[in-house]
């Protein structure tokens, strides 16, 4: 039995940072806390970030939120993670090397072993193809370190890494099935793994983990204080959406990718479909037509440019919407197809010798809202509120640069982390109590420059 005033808690593993969201039995954060590092690129493509370097900003962010917490008890914990990825443990679940994240694109060329699929095959996976899942990446690691897939235990989920070094002395061989789902090695029919790209991947099926609930209750730790129950946790995306309590119509969620989302959908199995098709944490599907470069172009700008984030975001005053007639295509690391191919690359375009710093920064943010519209007509013709999380989509400016260019209202939730709110909800589940978390939302942004928007969206699309 929980103590009456103890808070559930959900850790959500992200890119570039960690947040921890505890919530009441009302539903309500009542303490947050974050840690941010760094992905480590050793090679053009690559991107990766050893356990380690998660569970030391893990360990952060907890001192302070147990400080926040200030002795309230902890009912259990959730965990969240950036979706796709690779992680190869040994049979305790300790890390053998670092996770392979989803901007890698090291596994481009195994991703030709998916494309000769039998027809049927690869309809079943119901996705698009990109190197940065956990298919591709095992399939290069099994031809360039060998090795290391021998010694291989399991391989898991960036999420699940984290969770097999909290809970000890229990099989970390586990994942869910919204994680499961877009790993490129997963069978939507079906609903289970997938004989066929699992042997694409060259690697013995026994290295893909069991698939249990994300409200199950895997074993505990003393991380939080006591013995407190964890759970198997869920993917980001689909964590967010429950968080949000985004039942129809669309939700954009803008952090170091975008996620554009249309809940409750039917599967349509095709070999070459223009948008993801992926489990959500209860029993149903969702679709997602899902960008790379969101948030990363923007720090990339903000480097280049030297401004901060209140520096790229005050552009938006101080340029006039077109940004001078620059333009800006932000797909530096590539993107997986349906807005822009692999070999996209980032620029900007329509420069003149009257171009100015502000015009820069603000075609950056004008050129990611583009794109996260020409994301959306992907999911197909929609109308009323878009729903917005993630921490690009703070700042009020960026609000109405959404609203402007989609042409909708637009109302951001007001949640640090959507994704970790949503790991709650299954930690609570997990222990016999049933959440709903408080959705706070800005104030509605409704479209005021929808012309203006339409000529910017319509160079973008000429010169991307």
């Amino acid at each position: 039995m929980t103590v009456p005033d103890a808070v559930v808690v959900g850790a959500d593993l992200g890119t570039s940072g960690l947040k921890l969201a505890a919530l009441d039995d009302a539903g309500v954060v009542v303490a947050e806390s974050e840690a941010a590092y760094d992905v480590d690129r050793p090679r053009p493509g690559w991107a990766q970030t050893p356990v380690a370097v998660w569970l030391r900003a893990l360990d952060d962010a907890r001192a302070e939120l147990v400080h926040r917490l200030g002795g309230r008890p902890v009912a259990a914990l959730g965990l969240s993670g950036q979706m796709h990825g690779a992680v190869l443990v040994d049979a305790a679940g300790a890390a053998l090397a670092p996770a392979l994240l989803w901007p890698d694109q090291r596994a481009a060329a195994e991703l030709q072993r998916w494309r000769e699929l039998p027809a049927a095959d690869r309809a079943a996976l119901a996705n698009p193809l990109a190197a940065g899942m956990t298919g591709p990446l095992l399939a290069w690691l099994a031809v360039h370190e060998p090795g290391l897939v021998a010694r291989a235990a399991t391989v898991l989920l960036p999420k699940d890494a984290v969770r097999a070094a909290l809970v000890l002395g229990t099989d970390p061989a586990v994942t869910d099935r919204s994680d499961a789902s877009a790993t490129l090695l997963w069978d939507v029919p079906a609903d289970g793994w997938s004989a066929a790209a699992t042997a694409a991947a060259g690697v013995d099926p026994g290295l893909l983990p069991a698939v249990r609930p994300g409200h199950e209750v895997v074993g505990t730790t003393g991380l939080l204080g006591g013995d407190t129950p964890v759970v198997v946790g869920g993917a980001d995306t689909p964590l967010a959406l429950l968080a949000a309590g985004t039942g129809r119509g669309v939700q954009v969620n803008l952090g170091s990718g975008a996620q554009l989302l249309r809940p409750r959908v039917a599967p349509a199995p095709a070999e070459d479909p223009v948008v993801h098709c992926f489990a959500d944490v209860e029993d149903g599907w969702y679709a997602m037509a899902a960008l790379q470069n969101a948030g990363t172009a923007w720090s990339w700008v903000g480097s280049v440019l030297g401004l901060d984030w209140a520096g790229l975001a005050g552009s938006l005053a101080a340029s006039p919407i077109g940004a001078g007639g620059v333009s800006f295509a932000p797909f530096l690391t590539g993107e997986r197809g349906g807005v822009a191919g692999p070999g996209a690359r980032g620029s900007w375009t329509g420069l003149s010798a009257d171009t100015t710093r502000a015009d820069l920064a603000r075609a950056a943010l004008e050129g990611v809202v583009c794109a996260v519209a020409a994301g959306l007509d992907l999911l197909g013709p929609g109308d009323g509120l878009v729903v917005l999380t993630g921490g690009g989509a703070r700042d009020p400016g960026v609000q109405q640069l959404l609203a402007d260019v989609l042409g909708r209202p637009v109302q951001h939730v007001q949640v640090r982390s959507a994704s970790a709110a949503g790991a709650a909800v299954l930690a609570a589940r997990g222990v016999g109590r049933e959440l709903v978390p408080q959705r706070v939302g800005d104030p509605v942004v409704e479209p005021r420059q929808q012309a203006a928007a339409a000529v910017v969206r319509e160079r973008w699309t000429a010169q991307t």
